[in-house]
């Protein structure tokens, strides 16, 4: 796909065409919020977290994209997640891989009392989550939360897609586990609790 556009302006890559720029412009539109997401949770520290997108997309330019736009967003997180780890080893700070989520916004027609339990078991999985071991929270969030299949997770992880549905299932069973302790530990209310009394 080089060399059959028209040359980029200045600040591009050497024989970089307009349709590559424009190509970056739309995985940076696509992909920018997501990666700054993910890098902030792996980094716990959201300026930090930019530095490595901006990183990222810097690197996608110097990319041949016939190479690349194939498996764009497998090669960005792969990135992403390589320079996020590279700059926790540099700190010194690779043990502190500590992570939190967006919640997912409930249909329209959904009852509230549904809502708010589902945005609590939410809350509660999520603070779950935190606990389990980071390589157990990572491929996890890439299931679930990006919606990877295993193979992808496998690239971008660096784990066998054997060893991605090992530790899904792993931590889901722990979490699973965890969620029916702290269900069992929490006093529930009594028949008729908190609700108007009509006299």
């Amino acid at each position: 796909m080089r060399g059959t556009g028209t040359r980029a302006g200045p600040g591009a890559s050497p024989g970089a065409t307009v349709e590559d720029r424009q190509w970056v412009r739309a995985a940076v539109a696509r992909f920018e919020g997501p990666l700054t997401n993910y890098a902030a949770r792996l980094l716990g520290d959201a300026d930090g977290a930019r530095d490595v997108v901006q990183d990222t997309f810097l690197r996608l330019c110097a990319q041949d994209r016939a190479g690349v736009e194939p498996h764009l967003a497998e090669w960005l997180y792969t990135v992403c997640r390589n320079r996020a780890l590279d700059v926790l080893r540099k700190e010194g700070r690779m043990a502190r891989l500590t992570e939190q989520t967006e919640h997912s916004l409930p249909g329209a027609e959904a009852d509230p009392l549904e809502v708010l339990e589902r945005r609590e078991d939410a809350d509660r999985a999520l603070r779950l989550l935190d606990a389990l071991p980071s390589s157990q929270r990572e491929v996890i969030r890439l299931k679930f939360q990006h919606g990877f299949s295993y193979r992808e997770i496998s690239r971008i992880s660096g784990h066998s897609v054997s060893n991605v549905g090992f530790l899904i299932h792993v931590g889901m069973k722990a979490l699973r586990g965890r969620m029916t302790a702290a269900d069992a530990s929490e006093p529930r209310p009594l028949r008729g609790e908190g609700r108007p009394s009509h006299a």
